[in-house]
């Protein structure tokens, strides 16, 4: 990859600098929502107070349909107790495990709604499966700024660029915040892998190419993974590790491991895999940019399930 990625090149030189200038590392909080196993991250800059919010969850009930605040309360309720101003609210991807609270966020705090430019093509896949509503946009225009591989932008001092790592989902960004990066669900915990690539638009081979685009930064970069589901043998949920750790010890994706060898490993575990509890409620939602859909002519909002979709 090297000289031909300008993109990871510019990466690499940000985190370089994070490393050696404290002013350019971010400060991170993660709170886990243990009943969608996701972390939700506040980023921010300690001299200007600017932050992020990343990958919010939204708390619902399948069994009666309720939404709820408490996850994304509790966050708020850190932000303001920090001072913090947020700047940005952003998605890795369209999740498929829980609904997103960016709308909530944006009421409460504000911030711009940020995610990958190709979330186009999963609301062209989405919208046809559930049958969105004739004016329903697959053009990203329910986000305030689509973001391109290799764009740039600050949290104050704190320098932040987006790698497109396609291969979960054709949509799926990181973001590299000075020398963090917020990976979402491209990777997990050493001991529990990778994400899956059998969804619409996934692709095992473009996320072995995707996993070695981040595992190409410097050793010492600090990787937040947007999950974790306590694999067997450990006690603690766990987000945070490094890509020196995640190159040497990664059950699926380490150093050694070949293209190959990873494609079939990972379309033979995804076929053995269940669909997500909520990948129904979540796309229809999170294509929306977290947004429910129209309610119908009796006011009531309703979600689709789709019976023996091909």
């Amino acid at each position: 990859m090297g000289n031909s990625d300008p993109t990871l090149i510019a990466a690499q030189e940000q985190v370089a600098l994070a490393l050696t200038n404290d002013a350019y590392r971010p400060q991170v909080r993660g709170f886990f929502d243990e009943a969608t196993f996701t972390v939700t991250y506040v980023v921010w800059d300690a001299a200007s107070k600017t932050a992020a919010v990343v990958d919010p969850v939204l708390d619902f009930d399948p069994s009666s349909g309720r939404t709820s605040h408490t996850s994304a309360d509790r966050v708020i309720d850190f932000i303001r107790s920090e001072a913090l101003e947020v700047a940005w609210l952003l998605e890795t991807h369209a999740h498929a495990d829980h609904l997103s609270a960016a709308p909530y966020f944006k009421a409460e705090l504000g911030g711009k709604l940020a995610i990958g430019e190709h979330i186009t093509t999963v609301q062209q896949v989405f919208g046809k499966l559930f049958n969105a509503e004739p004016d329903f946009r697959m053009d990203g225009s329910q986000f305030d700024v689509l973001l391109r591989d290799g764009e740039t932008f600050g949290l104050g001092e704190v320098p932040v660029t987006v790698l497109h790592v396609p291969g979960h989902t054709p949509a799926c960004i990181a973001y590299v915040i000075g020398e963090s990066v917020f990976v979402g669900d491209t990777m997990f915990m050493p001991d529990y892998g990778t994400a899956r690539a059998d969804f619409p638009g996934g692709d095992a081979r473009l996320l072995y190419r995707s996993l070695k685009r981040i595992l190409a930064l410097p050793p010492q970069t600090r990787l937040f993974m947007c999950h974790d589901y306590l694999p067997k043998g450990r006690q603690h949920y766990a987000w945070e590790t490094t890509v020196a750790v995640q190159r040497q010890s990664n059950i699926h994706a380490h150093d050694g491991v070949a293209e190959e060898e990873f494609v079939r490993m990972r379309e033979a575990r995804d076929a053995m895999l269940d669909m997500p509890r909520l990948i129904l409620p979540s796309v229809q939602v999170n294509m929306r940019a977290g947004h429910l859909p129209p309610p119908d002519d009796n006011g009531m909002t309703y979600l689709k399930l789709p019976v023996d979709a091909v």
